[in-house]
């Protein structure tokens, strides 16, 4: 007879192995660990490694501050072929003799570097007039995409062996490593592609925590309270009852009107919920059941 899910809270870094997608590890880790409920904090694609934070019960309530977080990878390209899908995936659409110096590759990673405006890839799992940009493109449609801002806090070049060269690179969320790998071979004139991705770093979670398929059941999971930034408040005892349920009440009551957005701890150390100021109240985003 199959056992009941667990009563499980927290978060698992896994090292997510190439050959799976995110959706297949959640499930994975899921099933392993027999949890209620399970969710991730930032896609990889399925060629990609690397940190994936599984959310895992209660956590499942913080993956949309997960996603928000900024991420780092170590990324391998190879310059003078040219993918549809920008990585070693797709179809070649484009080959060239490379004749590419050390220097031309870092002034163009040195233009890349900051804040700029990416075009998202054809295939991706973003929407267009309803439709996933992936399902037009394997249809043979290509369309224009309104190119979204994103942030390179850091772009080095690692390695550099053309017509292979290798990046380490840390990025706002939303940033497509496909196109900023393609973008760099275009810069330098002779086009480029994503060979390998790891994922390093995703917001305060890295590599090093991540465990491997063989170490799920033995894996110590992250409490709530430490898988976010944000700045925490202790809720005082007569305020406890009006947290657990939702109820409003004024900030100052909290000490907490000049902070964006914060997570409320008993005096236990439990998360109760997280909440944004406005009005002079506090507004609750997301309320958590006692673990």
């Amino acid at each position: 007879m199959d056992q009941p899910a667990a009563l499980m809270h927290g978060i698992l870094i896994f090292d997510k192995p190439e050959g799976l997608s995110s959706a297949h590890a959640v499930e994975t880790v899921k099933r392993r660990l027999r949890a209620s409920r399970a969710g991730h904090g930032g896609t990889l694609d399925p060629m990609a490694t690397g940190v994936l934070a599984v959310c895992l019960g209660e956590a499942t309530k913080l993956a949309q501050y997960l996603l928000a977080d900024d991420k780092a990878y170590l990324a391998e390209g190879l310059l003078g072929v040219e993918t549809d899908t920008l990585d070693r995936t797709g179809t070649v659409t484009a080959q060239r003799d490379v004749c590419v110096t050390r220097e031309a590759l870092l002034a163009a990673i040195a233009a890349r570097t900051g804040a700029h405006d990416q075009i998202p890839p054809m295939f991706s799992a973003l929407k267009q007039d309803g439709q996933r940009l992936y399902r037009m493109a394997r249809a043979g449609e290509v369309v224009e995409r309104e190119p979204r801002r994103v942030r390179i806090d850091r772009l080095e070049l690692v390695s550099f062996d053309p017509p292979r060269f290798t990046l380490s690179i840390a990025c706002s969320k939303g940033t497509y490593v496909r196109s900023l790998v393609a973008d760099l071979g275009t810069d330098v004139g002779a086009g480029a592609h994503l060979t390998a991705l790891r994922r390093t770093q995703s917001g305060r979670f890295s590599i090093e925590q991540a465990v491997t398929l063989d170490a799920i059941e033995t894996a110590t999971l992250i409490p709530l309270p430490a898988a976010t930034d944000l700045p925490t408040i202790i809720a005082p005892d007569d305020k406890l009852v009006h947290v657990r349920n939702g109820v409003q009440f004024q900030l100052e009551q909290l000490g907490a009107e000049n902070i964006p957005r914060f997570q409320i701890l008993d005096g236990a150390g439990r998360l109760l919920a997280v909440c944004r100021p406005e009005d002079g109240k506090v507004i609750y985003e997301r309320v958590f059941l006692p673990a």
